[in-house]
Formats: structure tokens, sequence, C-alpha cells
């Protein structure tokens, strides 16, 4: 299958395409200017409010007349545009595939080694975000502006997030002798003075810097050949720091060992370079950096309340000989040799982190639907994924039901090679939701060969359904084509057979905004769908009821800007405490309780409206594989930037070679 890496066949039908579409952008953005300006955010209002001479209305009262009388001068040209751009819809493709060419920039795809399933098996991990990137003027009914802004900002730290090193460390203590695992990462122990209560179903991460004596840099190829014959038994410990700790009972240390740890934690360290036009970000507030705000990678100094205090080594510490090593900002996971969980049946590993977890093999977002912001996105998040799809879905009234003003805003970034590629719109959409071209798109990638040249594949889909309230019947109806869709592109894509097995299929994920939950009343239908006896949900425990630790990824948007939450930090925080939830969360419906979620004190059903979903199967995959869930985070990284938490899973696929 050809990948599309260009909207259109041709190059006179882009430059046409380009020529309608400059006719209408200037009316497009009068247009937004316009009525943004009359739809203002909490944060804003906050801010007039302090303004004793009422500045902003002044200015809206001199404004709004220029941009109306600058909107009628330019609809006729917009009118000549959209009747060039219109028709031109139907010979366009359905998404752009772009790979980067210059893989100096990219400072993870040169950390990937083909996998051979020599070892016992392999980890991939996965994310899924909805980032509301909207015309502002849309965007701002979610509480949510500065759309361009907010994109650049959303690429950075994702990369910078997934791209952080991962540390293992080996902790020697009479309570606890374990490693820990690979990239998601907790609170070793409270701080010496806090009294949180932290949910014990739930670790905790947050940031720390650490200046590792093992760590190799980010482009670290000599690292990488190094371990390219070792046999590790995951054959993925590329960017990995290990470092052995010998901890004391309850975690507690002597004032020189914490005067030396928390002197490395407030270390300088060269920061990352600046990247063009950075400067309009700091004056957004939905972006805006507190001291000890650790869910930018960019800022020296991690927050007291972050710092993991252990005990490194039992010998001194040479001063002069740890400040010239170099400066990594990275998450500490300390695991238990057994379980300490509410569930002593749970298999895998769950928390609320403050990134995205380190070694991010794959990304899929929703409501990318402004193209300018889907560009900037993109540019970001090229810098550690080398594959990615976007722009996808259609215009116009090409191969839907009803006209579309907007792609379906979904995007999809990988580190492994895209194969095929396939989008689907759903036609039955209703309302304002008609208006955009939602639908599902499949990726085939692969990630790796055996010995004997069989490919190593792996299936991924990301889907936005139906969002109106009620509109129960229509989300089924889309879960019933998505399930359809899934099924045809298996089949089209698959070059392998019983008796001559060309690939071999370690995963099939399929994740994305599904605008129903588990808990709510009103969504007894989508819970009991067919599709969740072929994809397993690992935060649910059947319909109705969700696992004790899984929480709502719907934030209300009326807190967005609130200082408890405006950070990652803070936001991880919140989350981790019951009456917290309750007050950001919008919680599941019920005929027993009213609408309004902000400040409510009754007891709820769940923990939140978990909308956001990331399933997987172990169906048509390779027979003699086993594909497990090694770890399952909610992401706060994204805190004051969308109205969504992002998930994260990372799926184990053992071959089973090294087993006795």
């Amino acid at each position: 299958m050809v990948l599309y890496t260009s909207p259109f066949p041709n190059s006179f039908l882009s430059v046409l395409h380009s020529f309608s579409w400059g006719l209408i952008f200037p009316c497009y953005w009068l247009a937004d200017r316009l009525v943004g300006s009359f739809v203002p955010t909490t944060y804003e209002k906050r801010q007039r409010a302090d303004d004793p001479c009422y500045f902003h209305a002044l200015c809206i009262i001199i404004t709004t007349p220029i941009y109306l009388a600058l909107l009628v001068a330019s609809l006729p040209f917009a009118l000549i545009g959209f009747l060039l751009w219109s028709p031109l819809q139907s010979a366009r493709r359905p998404y752009i595939y772009s790979r980067l060419k210059d893989k100096n920039h990219a400072n993870g795809a040169t950390l990937l080694t083909e996998w051979k399933a020599a070892g016992s098996g392999k980890s991939f991990c996965f994310g899924s975000a909805n980032v509301c990137l909207l015309p502002d003027s849309l965007a701002r009914f979610n509480n949510v502006f500065n759309t361009q802004a907010r994109a650049k900002e959303i690429g950075r730290r994702i990369r910078n997030g997934a791209s952080r090193p991962q540390i293992k460390i080996y902790i020697d203590s009479p309570t606890n002798t374990s490693i820990s695992a690979a990239s998601f990462s907790s609170l070793v122990s409270p701080q010496a003075g806090d009294n949180r209560t932290v949910n014990a179903g739930i670790k905790r991460t947050t940031s720390m810097e650490y200046k590792g004596d093992n760590c190799g840099s980010n482009n670290g190829e000599e690292n990488r050949e190094d371990k390219g014959g070792s046999g590790e038994p995951h054959e993925r410990e590329e960017n990995t720091c290990i470092v052995p700790i010998n901890g004391e009972e309850n975690g507690h240390m002597s004032d020189t060992e914490t005067d030396t740890v928390n002197g490395q934690a407030h270390a300088s360290g060269p920061a990352e370079p600046s990247l063009e036009g950075d400067a309009e970000i700091s004056k957004t507030p939905n972006h805006k950096q507190k001291e000890g705000d650790s869910g930018s990678l960019d800022s020296c100094s991690a927050s007291r309340e972050s710092l993991v205090k252990v005990r490194v080594g039992d010998g001194t510490v040479d001063q002069s000989t740890v400040n010239n090593k170099l400066l990594y900002k990275a998450s500490i996971m300390k695991k238990t040799s057994v379980r300490k969980k509410k569930h002593t049946d749970e298999t895998f590993d769950h928390e609320i982190s403050a990134f995205f977890p380190a070694n991010l093999d794959f990304l899929c977002l929703q409501e990318v639907f402004d193209k300018r912001a889907a560009e900037k996105l993109k540019e970001q998040l090229h810098h550690y994924f080398e594959y990615i799809v976007y722009d996808v879905g259609v215009y116009s009234c090409n191969g839907c039901c009803s006209f579309k003003f907007v792609n379906s805003g979904l995007l999809f970034a990988s580190r492994y090679p895209v194969m095929d590629a396939a989008y689907h719109c759903y036609p039955n959409g209703r309302g304002m939701d008609s208006l955009a071209s939602k639908g599902a798109l499949f990726l085939k990638v692969q990630v790796g060969s055996t010995p004997q040249d069989q490919r190593i594949v792996g299936y991924i889909s990301c889907t936005h359904l139906q969002a109106i309230a009620g509109d129960t019947t229509v989300r089924c109806e889309q879960l019933d084509m998505l399930q359809d869709w899934l099924s045809e592109f298996r089949k089209s894509t698959s070059s392998s057979s019983t008796a001559n097995p060309e690939e071999l299929v370690a995963f099939d994920v399929l994740c994305g905004d599904l605008n129903f939950d588990n808990c709510s009343s009103e969504d007894k239908l989508e819970q009991q769908h067919s599709l969740f006896t072929h994809y397993k949900d690992p935060c649910r425990v059947g319909p109705g009821e969700d696992k004790p630790w899984a929480i709502g990824t719907l934030l209300d948007p009326e807190g967005l800007y609130d200082e408890e939450v405006c950070t990652p930090d803070n936001l991880q925080k919140v989350l981790e405490s019951e009456e917290g939830r309750k007050g950001y969360l919008v919680y599941p419906t019920s005929k027993n309780h009213s609408s309004s979620q902000k400040g409510r004190k009754a007891s709820l059903k769940g923990n939140g409206r978990r909308i956001d979903y990331m399933l997987y199967t172990e169906e048509g995959l390779y027979l003699e594989w086993k594909v497990e869930v090694e770890e399952f985070s909610f992401i706060t990284q994204l805190a004051g930037l969308t109205d969504h938490l992002p998930v994260a899973m990372r799926l184990m696929v053992s071959t089973g070679e090294d087993d006795p």
C-alpha cells in the first residue's frame, strides 16, 4: 500500500488548493477573532476583575467595528475561494504521512534497534490524549484558548517527557529489595512532615533531577551498539541509567545524606535549547510555569515535594566528580517485592504520573482540528517521533453524508515505520459533530523481524466517537462500524497465511476518546457493547464497574486555572485525593444526582468519567506469544493545556524463548 505524503496527487491541485484557502483564510481568521473576543475563559475573567479601568471592555468596543468591517470586506473573496476549495476536496487524500528525513533532529529515533525476537520478550508503550486544538473561538467553549501556542507547548511537553532518561534503581533495604520497572515512576516515600494521605492503590510520579554515573546521552549510538548483543531479557534498555542504592527502613537518612541528595537535585545543568517562537508560550496563561512545576522538563530545579530521599551508596560523594556529570531530569520507581495494593490480584502497575512515560513508542491524539496548530504540533513531535500521520479526514461532501468543515482531528505519531494506513468516516454524526469528519484511523507498523526474516508487525487504531450526551444509539452504531472496519483492515493488510506466516502480529491496540464512561447509568448500551468481548480494558472490571484505582479522564473546565491544579505536580496531588477528584473531575451521570460537579460533597459512583480508553486484544496475534499489560498511567503533564487527562499503557510481548 502506498502511504500518502502529500494531500493531493499532483502539484497543480496543491497550488490551486493553497490559492483557494488563501482567499478563505482572512474571513475565517477575522470571524474566529471576533467570536473569541466575546467568549472569555475563567482565567481572563479573573484578570479583568482586577482591572479597575475596564481596559479590555474598551478594546472590544474599539476592535469589534473594525473586525466587522474587515469581515464584510473579505466575504466576496472567501466566497470565490470556497467555490474553488469545495470541489477540490474530492481529489484530496484522507491523510498526510510525514517521515523525518534528518534523524539528527529526533532524540528518540536514533535509539531504536530492530527487534529480532531473540529474547524472552519486548515491551511497547502507547499513549493517547484529547488535546482540544480547535479554532480559538470554539476552544474557548471548553475554557482553553490560544490554540497555536498551546499546540507548540503540548508537543514540547510530550517529547520532553518521552525522551527523558529511564532510571532503574536497585534497592538494598530490609523492607524492599526489588528493582524498578521500565519507565513509569513513583514517589519512594513521603517527605518528612508531609501528612498528605496518598491513595494506596495508585502510585505517584513526580519530577526529579538526577546525576547518574552510568547514564548515557540521549543519542548514545555507542551505548546502543554495546547493548545490541548483551542478550538483555527485554531487549529494550536504551536510554537507561542503573543506580545501586542502599536504603534504610522507612526511607530515613542522616542529615548529611539528605543535604547531599538535595544538593544534587538543585544543581544547575545544561538546558535544552529554546526553539523559535517559544517566547510567545511564556506569555500564555495556559502554560505558565510556577516555582516547583515539574511538568516541563525545561526547568532547572525540581520541587522539594518531588525529591526522593534515598541513600546514594555507602561511600562519600566526590562533589567535584558529581558536578562534572550530565544532569538528567527523570523519575524513579520503587516497586515492592510483594505488591502492596488494594487488590493483590492485580497483575500490573498503575499510577498517576506527572510525565508521559519514557521511551513512548506510539501516540494517538484526538481533536487536532486546527490545521495551523497541527503543523506546529507535528514540528515539535518530530523531535522525538520519526513517523507522523496527520490532517486525517475528509472535507466538503467527499465520502460522507453531510458537509464537513473540519477534519477528524486524529493524529498518530510513531517511532516505528508505518506500513499501511486507512481512514473511515462515521456517516451517522449528528448536531455539531456532523460538521467534523469524525471517524477511525487504522495503522499497521513494523516493529522488528525474526532471524528467519519474518516481519513482526503491530496494529493500532485511533478513533473519536459522537460527543453529544444522550446519543447512545449513534455511538453504538459507530462501535459496530468500528469493529467491521477493524476486521476489514486486518484482512486487507495481512500478507500471512497459516501455511506461510510471512508476518507475526505482536499486538493489536485500540485507543481514543469514546465519549462514554463505564459507570454512568445513561451509557449502559455502550458499556455492554460486544467490542469489550474482543478487546480488553485494563481499567474495567465489567459493565458498570471500573477498578478502584481507575480515575476519570474528563476535567471540569471551570477549574482548569485554579492554582491547585494548574501545574502537572499540583494536578497530580489533587487527583491522588478522593476529595480532590470530586472537585476537579466530571463524574458519571446518574438520575439521582444533578449535573453540577464543582465542589460536590455527596458520595459519587466511581472516580470520575473515564471516556479516554486504551484497549488491547489477544485475538489474531501470533499464537506462541503472550501479550499482557505491564503498566497503566493517568498523566497530568498537560495540566492547563486541555480538559482531558492523557492515558498511557505499556504492553509486554513475551516470546517465551527463554522460559524453562
